[in-house]
């Protein structure tokens, strides 16, 4: 995707590699900071902090963390410490524990002394193939708005919650793949983009991403939603995920659910982009066995943005002492969801589809 007009990844290793380099996303709208993480803990702040976010992109983030202590000390006990302080940087998103054990399966068989090498050629390895799946989803999203497209006039209305682009992802993004491939296909299309809070990714990154490829966007807040559909100004929404269950069920940012609900109440089509690395055939009840990232709650009693002065300021929201609860993330039932753009095709969200599509893939 661009930046200032320039493509650019999400993250990529130093010519030396010594060190990643990351886009920090905490300066995002405002400023670009490119931040270099060259140690397992360097990585772990990262993640922990949500310099990087994304399931697809702290599942990268790691693997070249991975890549780091096997460049440092490539021992068995080494790797596995520092994958399991990977592994606990956040506990919500699938993606995280499965690349660790996609690189703990190469690197231990091997020799001490052909770990570091091959650590960075894997960690490469994942971050090249997200950025192939999410071009894949792109594609076969676009396929649905395409066909959405032939059947009104004016633009497709495309509504989206959280920040499920490229900055979500080493490159192209999950749900905003579909919108970037047809932005690049001349289609007519606008995205209405929640602001999301607490963190308020959707304004801070969503749109900012939208505005650098130059596709039409309106920032709404979260709970507009619902009365943009009421009056026919939404034809589809399209969300990512951090983890989706065997049966279906799809984990993602909190207040995705409320979206699922006013979809479904408005008769639209209700999409869930999934990568098949964020699957997780391990768990059937989503909404019992996913575990809920409970964040700091000052995310939710402060707020903090640029001030007059061209410096970052936070402000208080709530009165001192006000108790607040901040789950970071909910679960909509396989009900709620029309359907999964995969990298292999668009499927139900069924068991028995999610199990075929696991197969194939060996």
């Amino acid at each position: 995707m661009l930046v200032d007009g320039q493509p650019r990844r999400s993250l990529w290793p130093t010519a030396a590699l010594d060190a990643l380099q990351v886009i920090d996303q905490r300066q995002l709208p405002h400023r670009v900071s490119i931040e270099r993480l060259d140690s397992v803990e360097a990585v772990v702040v990262a993640i922990r902090d949500m310099w990087v976010r994304g399931a697809p992109l702290i599942g990268a983030t790691a693997a070249y963390g991975l890549a780091l202590q096997a460049r440092a000390d490539a021992a068995d006990a080494a790797l596995q410490a520092a994958a399991q302080r990977l592994g606990a940087a956040r506990p919500t998103a699938v993606n995280l524990a499965w690349a660790l054990q996609r690189m703990l399966r190469r690197l231990l068989p091997l020799e001490r002394g052909e770990r570091a090498q091959a650590a960075w050629q894997e960690a490469s390895a994942i971050a090249d193939e997200d950025v192939a799946t999410n071009l894949a989803i792109g594609g076969h999203g676009l396929a649905l708005l395409t066909e959405l497209a032939s059947r009104r006039s004016g633009p497709v209305q495309v509504l989206t919650h959280c920040n499920a682009g490229w900055l979500a992802t080493v490159d192209w993004g999950t749900a905003l793949a579909p919108v970037y491939r047809a932005k690049a296909a001349g289609l007519d299309i606008h995205v209405w983009v929640d602001e999301t809070r607490p963190r308020n990714q959707g304004a801070s990154l969503t749109a900012w991403e939208l505005g650098q490829q130059r596709v039409p966007h309106t920032l709404v807040a979260d709970n507009a939603g619902g009365h943009l559909m009421q009056r026919g100004l939404v034809d589809v929404v399209i969300v990512g995920c951090d983890r989706v269950s065997a049966s279906g069920d799809v984990c993602n940012k909190i207040g995705t659910y409320l979206k699922a609900l006013a979809a479904r109440d408005n008769g639209l089509p209700f999409y869930v982009a999934m990568p098949l690395s964020t699957l997780d055939l391990s768990l059937h009840d989503g909404l019992r066995q996913i575990p809920i990232e409970e964040r700091s709650a000052r995310e939710l009693t402060h707020i903090r943005g640029l001030g007059r002065s061209g410096e970052w300021v936070e402000v208080q929201l709530a009165p001192d002492g006000c108790a607040a609860a901040n789950p970071a993330f909910d679960v909509t039932p396989a009900s709620l969801v029309s359907a999964l753009i995969t990298e292999r095709g668009v499927v139900p969200a069924r068991a028995e589809a999610l199990r075929s599509l696991a197969k194939q893939g060996g």
